[in-house]
């Protein structure tokens, strides 16, 4: 009896000491991740003043994507940690362990999406195509990257919607970066004029609208030949279409998120000056001939 008393007493110490060394390595564990992530936010916070918003953007999309990383790990080695102190739990864990080159080709298997997003994600974080403020279109969305992790990455679409795209879509789709190298950005304007409308006098209001419009930059581009040039707004003839000639206005603007205000700015304050000067926007004619009056023309004749 004194025995069995005492074999319990152990089992039960034993156990105490196994759920004690669980929550503390569960304890660790969640410390480690709230001082990784103080200092991270306290590096991103310096990141965010520096000067050049190019090397700004590049790293801080990088130590953001380190630090998912480094919790994704420690995390792990939680979850392994506990396994092992589980009587019952060590050996099937060195079991898994020993095969983890069949497990890895079962779960490779069973979870294609989820690795090909992990390894595109940190394609991503090693080549930058875009970091995390930058302005891009994929696909038809058009929108800011706001967050960069090892699944998906977060686009904070114009009309204030969040895009969770995976990292392995990203990667096959064409991406235009708005906001790589600079963020000045050429646009264009297309009105049409009636054919009977002078071409030289809309082309003179088109120009003059633009150069007065606060948002409208002339900047100084490097030419082929080394030397810089200043890109004011100007107009061009694209084309006679089949009832109007068709112009084009081309202008800069500082940032993408101002081309479309600026856009929709001139083109009402072209209509409006076009109809003060007698420039016509026409619309398509069209001649409607009925077979009973070609039939009564027929017999006119004869």
């Amino acid at each position: 009896m004194v025995f069995e008393n005492l074999m319990e007493s152990i089992k039960n110490n034993l156990y105490s000491q196994i759920i004690f060394k669980i929550i503390t390595i569960f304890i660790i564990g969640i410390l480690i991740n709230i001082i990784i992530g103080f200092l991270f936010r306290k590096r991103i916070l310096k990141l965010e003043k520096l000067k050049s918003s190019e090397n700004r953007r590049l790293k801080i999309t990088r130590t953001k994507f380190l630090k998912n990383i480094i919790t994704f790990v420690i995390f792990l080695f939680v979850v392994v940690s506990i396994l092992f102190l589980i009587p019952g739990f060590e050996k099937m864990t060195i079991s898994l362990l020993a095969g983890a080159g069949i497990a890895a080709i079962i779960i490779g298997f069973a979870a294609q999406k989820t690795l090909a997003n992990i390894v595109s994600g940190f394609s991503i974080a090693i080549f930058t195509p875009f970091r995390i403020g930058d302005r891009i279109k994929i696909g038809e969305d058009l929108g800011d990257i706001e967050e960069i992790n090892l699944r998906h990455t977060v686009v904070r679409t114009w009309d204030n919607r969040r895009i969770f795209v995976p990292n392995s879509v990203i990667s096959e789709k064409e991406i235009i970066n708005y906001s790589i190298k600079e963020e000045r950005l050429l646009w264009t304007i297309n009105m049409g004029i009636s054919y009977d409308s002078d071409i030289d006098t809309a082309k003179k209001i088109m120009k003059d609208l633009a150069e007065k419009h606060p948002d409208v930059i002339v900047p100084e581009i490097k030419s082929e030949e080394g030397e810089f040039e200043k890109k004011e707004p100007h107009v061009r003839v694209t084309e006679c279409g089949d009832f109007a000639v068709n112009l084009r206005l081309y202008f800069w603007v500082e940032k993408p998120n101002k081309a479309w205000i600026t856009s929709y700015d001139l083109i009402e304050e072209i209509k409006k000056e076009f109809d003060k000067q007698g420039i016509e926007i026409p619309f398509p004619y069209r001649t409607i001939v009925y077979k009973k009056d070609l039939e009564e023309k027929k017999k006119k004749n004869k």
